[in-house]
C-alpha cells in the first residue's frame, strides 16, 4: 500500500512536468507582451531549458546513487516550484533565461530521483517507469486547453504557472509521508546476469544503448517539429489534416504507453519490445515521408506515435540499467544526456537541411530510425550471452537463497498468527482462508502455464505451515 501512494506521488510530479515542458511555448505570447520583447526573445529563453538538462542530467544521476533518491526527487520539485512561481512575475530576460536553465535542471532531478525508484521498489516495477510518459502526455495535453480557457476569459496567463506550483506544494506533503525504497538495492538475478556479460560486450551494449538515448529523442523532435509543415507543402494536405497527423501521433503514444505497460508486466523482453518497435516506427515514418495517400498517413502518423514515443525510450532505459544495476542513477543520467543532446543539435541540423527543402529536413528522420533499430540491435546482441548449465544452475542457487529467507519470515509471521488463533480458540485450518490465497496466486502469476504448478506449491506450504503450528500448540501444552 505505501509503494502504491509512493507510486501516485511519483506520477502526479510527472504531470506537472509534462507541464513544464510546454507552458513556455504555449504562453510564448502572453510573455512576450509582458516583457515587451519579440517571440523570437521568448524562444531564446525557452533553449534554456535544454541547456539545463545537459548540464545537470550526469552529475545529477550519478549524486543520486550516493545521496539516495528522494533528495533528489524533492529538488526536482523544489526547483520547478521556484520556475513556475518566477516565471509568472519576472520581467528580466536574464532573469528569466536563468529560471528555464533552473527547469532544465528540475527534469533532470526528477529523472535521477524517480527512474532508479521505481526499479527499485522490486517486482515487475520496470513497467512502471514507461507510466510516467503517459502523465506528462497528460499534462501536455491538458495544459492548452485551460490556457485556450483563460485565453476567452481573459484570465491572467500567470495562473497557469501558480496552478502547477500548487499542485507540487500539495504533492510535496503527500511525497514526504512516504519512505523510499533503499538506494542501489537490486535483484540478485539481475546482478548475477549482468556480471555474466564479458566486458567486451558489455561496453558494446553501452554504446548502443547511449546512441539509443539520442536517437529516440531526435526521432521525436524531429517529427512534431517538421511534419505538419512537411504534409502541406510536399502533398498539399490541408492544414486541418496536417495538424491532425500531429494529434494522431499524440493518441498512438498515449496507446503505446498503455500496450507497452500490459507486456513488461506480462513478463515480454526489453529486447523484444526495443526491436519490434523500432523497426515499426521506421516502417511507419517510411510510409509518412514516401505515400500521399491520405488515409495511410493517419494510420501510419497513429503507429509512429504508438511505436516511436509509447514508452520505448523507457524500456531502453531500463534495459541499460539492468546491465549496471549497482549505478542506477548514473546511468539514468547517461542515457537521459545524449537526449539532451538530441534536443540541442535536431533543430540546428534540420534548420540547416531545411534551406535545402522542408522535405529534406523531414525525410533526414529516417536516418535518424535506421540509426536508432542500428543501434538497438546492437545492444540487443550485446546483451545475450550463451548460457551454460553450471551459469543456470548458479542463478537458481542465487533465486533459492531469496525463497528460504522469504519462507523463513512467513513461518515468523505463522507462528504469530498460531498464537493469536489459540488464544481466540480459532481451529487451524480456515478453508476460506487458503481458497483466497490460492485465488490471489492465479491472479499475481505473470505466465498462466505456472500458474496450476504455484498453487501446489502453496498448498504444500500452507499444509506444512499448519503442521508447524500444530507442533507449536503442543510443545506449549507438554512445555505446561
Amino acid at each position: 500500500m505505501r509503494q502504491h501512494q509512493l507510486s501516485i506521488s511519483l506520477y502526479l510530479n510527472y504531470f506537472v512536468h509534462g507541464i513544464g515542458l510546454i507552458i513556455l511555448t504555449q504562453n510564448m505570447q502572453a510573455l512576450g507582451q509582458h516583457w515587451q520583447t519579440p517571440l523570437a526573445t521568448v524562444s531564446y529563453v525557452i533553449s534554456g531549458i535544454g541547456i539545463g538538462r545537459l548540464l545537470a542530467y550526469f552529475i545529477l544521476g550519478s549524486w543520486s546513487d550516493h545521496l539516495g533518491r528522494k533528495v533528489f526527487v524533492n529538488l526536482g520539485m523544489a526547483c520547478y516550484f521556484t520556475f513556475f512561481v518566477g516565471m509568472a512575475f519576472v520581467t528580466n530576460i536574464q532573469l528569466a533565461y536563468g529560471l528555464a536553465i533552473l527547469a532544465g535542471i528540475a527534469n533532470s532531478a526528477l529523472d535521477a530521483g524517480t527512474y532508479p525508484t521505481f526499479i527499485e521498489m522490486g517486482g515487475r516495477q520496470g513497467s512502471a517507469n514507461v507510466l510516467l510518459k503517459a502523465f506528462m502526455s497528460a499534462g501536455e495535453f491538458l495544459l492548452p486547453l485551460l490556457i485556450a480557457n483563460f485565453e476567452a476569459q481573459r484570465i491572467w496567463y500567470g495562473w497557469s504557472f501558480m496552478l502547477a506550483a500548487a499542485i507540487l506544494v500539495v504533492n510535496a506533503v503527500l511525497l514526504n509521508r512516504q519512505q523510499f525504497p533503499v538506494k542501489n538495492q537490486t535483484d540478485q538475478a539481475v546482478v548475477v546476469a549482468s556480471k555474466r556479460q564479458p566486458k567486451s560486450r558489455r561496453y558494446l551494449a553501452t554504446l548502443g544503448l547511449a546512441g539509443y538515448g539520442y536517437t529516440s529523442m531526435a526521432l521525436m523532435i524531429l517529427y512534431t517539429q517538421w511534419v505538419s509543415l512537411f504534409a502541406t507543402t510536399t502533398f498539399h494536405f490541408s492544414s486541418v489534416l496536417a495538424h491532425w497527423l500531429l494529434s494522431l501521433y499524440s493518441i498512438g503514444s498515449i496507446t503505446g504507453v498503455l500496450v507497452i505497460f500490459w507486456l513488461l508486466r506480462r513478463g515480454v523482453a526489453e529486447t523484444k519490445l526495443l526491436l519490434a518497435m523500432n523497426g515499426g516506427s521506421l516502417l511507419a515514418l517510411a510510409l509518412i515521408c514516401y505515400s500521399p495517400a491520405v488515409g495511410l498517413s493517419m494510420l501510419a502518423a497513429f503507429g509512429f506515435g504508438f511505436t516511436a514515443a509509447g514508452g520505448v525510450m523507457q524500456v531502453g532505459l531500463n534495459l541499460f540499467i539492468k546491465i549496471y544495476p549497482h549505478i542506477k542513477g548514473r546511468i539514468t543520467g547517461i542515457y537521459f544526456t545524449f537526449g539532451s543532446i538530441a534536443s540541442f543539435t535536431i533543430p540546428l541540423v534540420t534548420g540547416w537541411l531545411s534551406k535545402q527543402s522542408v522535405a529534406t529536413a523531414m525525410r533526414f528522420d529516417l536516418v535518424i530510425a535506421a540509426s536508432g533499430l542500428a543501434f538497438v540491435a546492437l545492444a540487443v546482441w550485446a546483451v545475450h550471452v550463451p548460457t551454460t548449465l553450471s551459469q543456470e544452475r548458479q542463478r537458481i542457487n542465487h533465486i533459492d537463497q531469496q525463497i528460504v529467507r522469504l519462507l523463513n519470515q512467513r513461518f515468523d509471521t505463522v507462528t504469530a498468527i498460531g498464537e493469536l488463533k489459540q488464544a481466540q480458540q480459532l481451529p487451524v485450518l480456515d478453508q476460506q482462508r487458503e481458497q483466497r490465497v490460492l485465488q490471489q496466486v492465479a491472479v499475481k502469476s505473470t505466465q498462466t502455464a505456472h500458474t496450476p504448478y504455484l498453487q501446489a506449491i502453496y498448498q504444500a506450504i500452507m499444509h506444512n505451515s499448519r503442521a508447524y503450528q500444530t507442533d507449536l500448540h503442543k510443545e506449549e501444552i507438554d512445555h505446561d
